[in-house]
């Protein structure tokens, strides 16, 4: 890596400003986040190690000096622009630490949240928000992420000591914890990260911080983002980028939160506002999978202001980046701040409604439209439906996270839903909740269902960019510890039965019902007779 801060971009820091390089260099996340900023979007601020400091830290295998130094600078113009310091006791400042490829990889990389908390900033956290209980569920939860994510320790030991608080504070929801019970869970992680680790857990903001960039830089090498490369084609050599960020937080209260939305629907296109919630979370909880989350309607009526903020900035994103968009955001006290944001993942179908109305209301041009359509096969896109005439009653209702139908043979496994594929059977998957770390499973199966998790998590946005039937948190749906059998609508289902999705209505059924297929034939003739339009158009003015 060449000397100097050629790689270290800064994002809305005051003093300092913000820097824009191209996405190659900066990641498109980081670099989208620029524009972001420089639009007036609220976007906390943050400095930015390039892809090249990735691929010099892989070569090395560890981070050289030069880029400790470049870490140290980049913590102080956060530090400038936002009057908190980090490892302050009084007044401490706490990072996030986040991937950012020059190519969209949703969910395949790393993210370290609450980077900076310890024994000695607790208190100064627990004094500048007035929240014990935020204080201390950020504190759980870095330890956690801090285990799994750089130590490389299993989730269940923790999962297991999770319930046991539970179980100990008499409640069956971790959200329902008091602060006290979250207390005594995180006691229960410091001990649990000391037994599995061989360590303490540590106490060091600034040796978290660098083996937290370590950890998201050995993350572009995991098993699930070279599966991910491999499945899409895309080379193995850029690296990730690391966005170091002020933590802004969800999990203050109730009028706090995070969420995903989408300007567009991204299994039909119908220009609306695509939108999951979580109160008092953190982004993690939403895209997880592992969470069943609240839609529109909740936001709307509970924060009506933020709710028109998102309808605004659904109309900003699309003008800013020329094509619809998923943004994640967190809205804290009230105030929204956006975290990322990227070309909507989407169907065929949604691909075309929305070509066709992004070039009606004239927001976009032909050529940006055949841009945004390059990959998107005309000819194969299709309407398929349960057909209604056959009688059919469904087993349950679920959340339809995709368009289509998908009938199968049930696996409950990712490597027995891979060995059916490969055997030509076409399959569902069933799961309590679908994870990232499944992307070889999701793109061997026809469709997917799970007991949990929402429609915008990362794992059902890459089901339904692959063309999936995918539907989520169904809550009839039981699957047994061992992978082999599921309950679903009281009926038990074991690996091999016949099982059908109908993800334009969520309802799962039994066997294989009459389906229809039908070609969106008005949708592609009002697509070409508008680019004929436009065509003949630029040759008259020619």
């Amino acid at each position: 890596m060449t000397s100097g801060e050629d790689q270290l971009f800064l994002i809305a820091c005051e003093p300092g400003g913000s820097s824009i390089g191209s996405a190659q260099e900066m990641g498109f996340k980081a670099h989208n986040l620029a524009r972001m900023a420089r639009v007036g979007i609220a976007v906390p601020a943050a400095f930015v190690l390039g892809t090249r400091c990735c691929r010099d830290y892989l070569e090395r295998g560890a981070l050289t000096e030069e880029l400790r130094a470049q870490i140290r600078s980049g913590t102080r113009r956060i530090e400038e622009s936002s009057g908190l310091g980090l490892g302050n006791p009084r007044r401490p400042l706490l990072l996030s630490v986040r991937s950012g490829a020059p190519v969209s990889m949703p969910g395949m990389l790393d993210t370290v949240l609450d980077v900076g908390l310890c024994d000695s900033t607790l208190p100064g956290l627990l004094r500048i928000t007035g929240s014990p209980r935020l204080a201390w569920d950020s504190y759980r939860r870095l330890v956690q992420s801090f285990a799994e994510v750089v130590r490389g320790v299993a989730a269940e030991p923790f999962a297991t000591a999770v319930r046991a608080q539970l179980r100990d504070s008499g409640t069956e929801r971790l959200d329902r914890l008091d602060f006290r019970g979250l207390r005594a869970l995180t006691l229960r992680f410091l001990d649990l990260y000391a037994e599995l680790v061989g360590a303490p857990f540590p106490q060091s903001p600034e040796e978290q911080l660098h083996a937290a960039v370590a950890a998201v830089f050995n993350s572009w090498n995991s098993a699930r983002a070279a599966a991910y490369r491999r499945v899409n084609r895309i080379p193995d050599d850029p690296g990730t980028a690391v966005t170091v960020q002020r933590m802004v937080f969800g999990n203050s209260g109730g009028n706090a939160g995070a969420g995903v939305a989408f300007t567009r629907d991204p299994a039909t296109g119908e220009d609306r506002l695509y939108l999951d919630f979580a109160f008092n979370a953190q982004g993690e909880d939403v895209v997880s999978g592992r969470t069943t989350l609240e839609h529109g309607p909740d936001l709307a009526l509970r924060l009506p202001n933020v709710h028109s903020e998102l309808l605004a900035l659904k109309e900003q994103l699309e003008r800013e980046f020329r094509d619809a968009q998923e943004c994640e955001f967190t809205v804290q006290d009230g105030r929204l701040y956006v975290l990322q944001s990227r070309a909507a993942k989407r169907t065929g179908l949604a691909a075309l409604r929305i070509a066709v109305e992004q070039l009606e209301s004239g927001l976009l041009s032909p050529a940006e439209v055949s841009r945004n359509l390059a990959g998107v096969d005309l000819d194969a896109i299709e309407l398929v439906r349960v057909e209604g005439s056959g009688g059919e009653q469904p087993l349950a209702h679920g959340t339809a996270a995709s368009i289509g139908v998908a009938s199968g043979r049930i696996a409950m496994l990712p490597e027995r839903a891979v060995d059916l594929a490969r055997d030509g059977e076409p399959v569902v998957l069933v799961r309590d909740d679908i994870v990232t770390s499944d992307i070889v499973a999701i793109h061997a199966a026809a469709g997917i269902l799970t007991a949990r998790g929402g429609r915008t998590s990362h794992a059902a946005v890459i089901a339904r960019h692959l063309g999936k039937a995918c539907v989520v948190g169904c809550e009839e749906l039981s699957v047994a510890a061992d992978g082999r059998s599921c309950s679903i609508g009281g009926r038990t289902f074991r690996e091999g039965d016949t099982l059908c999705l109908d993800a334009n209505t969520g309802a799962v059924f039994e066997g294989e019902p009459r389906i229809t297929r039908e070609r969106p034939t008005a949708l592609l003739e009002r697509f070409r007779r508008l680019v004929g339009a436009a065509r003949d158009a630029s040759a008259a003015g020619a």
